[in-house]
Formats: C-alpha cells, structure tokens, sequence
C-alpha cells in the first residue's frame, strides 16, 4: 500500500466516521436546537473530508485536477453553517421550544432588545 493510498483512506475514514456521528446526533439529540448542530458540525466536516479524499484520487492517481470538487469543498463549508443558522434563529422565532433540561437562552436576552 502506498502512502498516497493510505492518506486517501484515512481521510474517507473520518468522513465516514464523522458523517456517523453527525447522524447519531440527529437521532439522539431531544430538541431542533442540538440536531443543528450535529448536522451543521459532524456531517459538514464528514463530507469535507468525503471530497478531500476524492479530490486527492483524482489528482494523485488518476492525474486529473478537478475544479469542481474544490468548488464543492468550498461551497458547502460555505453554507452549511449559514443553512442551520437560519434554520435555528427560524425555529427560535417560532417559538419552538428548548429541551427542558437547557440551562441557558442566549438569545433571549437579544429578543428582548429588539
């Protein structure tokens, strides 16, 4: 196995790994809040490493440079943050509720101001 093989294989390693835990965390976490963030955090990062690894193919094997995997790297950690926070400060101004258990609002002081 060569080393080009092995930088390609772990980097589909931690994005397959990271996409997992980003979808554990949609199942297991108890309010839209925390499944944000899961699938902001995790699967973005998941599927980063995912084009890196294909990218890398690509170019270190194949011999091809492929703008448009670049271009997709940059475009989702672009707007996936901005995507799930749109999606959060949508459901906190719909009132949806924090789970239970949360100990801090940091937005509703802001709300107040406004």
């Amino acid at each position: 196995m060569t080393a080009t093989e092995i930088v390609i294989s772990i980097f589909i390693l931690i994005g397959g790994f990271l996409s997992l835990l980003g979808s554990i965390g949609l199942i297991r976490f108890p309010d839209v809040y925390g499944r944000t963030h899961a699938a902001t955090k995790s699967a973005t990062l998941g599927v980063i490493s995912l084009v890196i690894a294909t990218f890398l193919f690509f170019l270190l094997v194949q011999g091809e440079f492929i703008m448009k995997l670049l271009l997709a790297i940059i475009f989702v950690f672009l707007t996936a943050p901005v995507a799930a926070l749109m999606v959060a400060r949508s459901a906190y101004k719909t009132k949806v509720p924090l789970w239970e258990k949360s100990v801090q609002d940091d937005l509703k002081k802001v709300q107040k101001e406004s």
